[in-house]
């Protein structure tokens, strides 16, 4: 039987397209030789038309970062579900490692970038906010009823800090050279993973912290 003719996907439209083309660029030659013109190049169009979308190269920039975090958002939001919030709360922390070690570029581009000027760029901070949001949203579950803001976000920079760590040192080529064991290596994620559950639940029955003292005055 004669084979069925694949259908060819629609080509993007212009502002796709520069964005799938700065990506490319960025892979290629690092994004410090990112340029509007690079990318009019690789497209096959006048260096004048990625101008019709993008003002300048730290727009264009922006929207590849804000698209990033979009999929982050997304791959996030994918993991399996669970009504036990602490269980939710893991499987969000393994499916951010799963994205850092499946999208190694767009990990690097979110977190390890300089951002352009935020406040011209209001869609990138949304985005990048919401993702964090993910988080709040589990950590509230967590806390329970009456649960402050304050605490939400200090516990929810803590896990982000721990996470991001572990994904650096695991995508890393230093950890290759430390003589660890393949035992250290396979329960190292479920480590860092016991020891947040452990620090959570030490907070939750420890005491009301109080406020941090304020330095003295130095005497003059």
């Amino acid at each position: 039987m004669p084979r069925k003719k694949e259908t060819p996907s629609p080509p993007l439209d212009l502002r796709d397209a520069c964005v799938e083309a700065a990506r490319e660029a960025i892979a290629a030659h690092g994004i410090e030789n990112l340029s509007l013109r690079d990318v009019a190049r690789r497209l096959g169009v006048s260096h004048q038309a990625p101008y019709r979308h993008y003002p300048s190269r730290d727009h264009l920039l922006a929207e590849v970062m804000r698209r990033c975090f979009e999929r982050f958002a997304a791959f996030l939001d994918a993991r399996e579900p669970h009504d036990d919030a602490r269980q939710d709360l893991e499987a969000l922390g393994r499916q951010y490692l799963g994205f850092a070690q499946m999208h190694p570029l767009e990990y690097r581009l979110m977190f390890s970038t300089p951002w352009p000027e935020a406040a011209e760029h209001p869609d990138l901070v949304r985005d990048a906010t919401h993702t964090f949001d993910i988080l709040r949203q589990v950590l509230r579950r967590v806390h329970g009823a009456g649960a402050q803001r304050e605490a939400v976000d200090l516990d929810a920079l803590y896990i982000w800090s721990t996470m991001h760590g572990l994904a650096g040192v695991m995508n890393g080529n230093c950890i290759g050279q430390l003589d660890l064991s393949d035992t250290v290596h396979r329960q190292a994620v479920e480590h860092a993973m016991s020891m947040v559950d452990l620090g959570l639940a030490a907070r939750a029955t420890a005491p009301a912290s109080k406020a941090p003292p304020t330095k003295r005055r130095q005497a003059t």
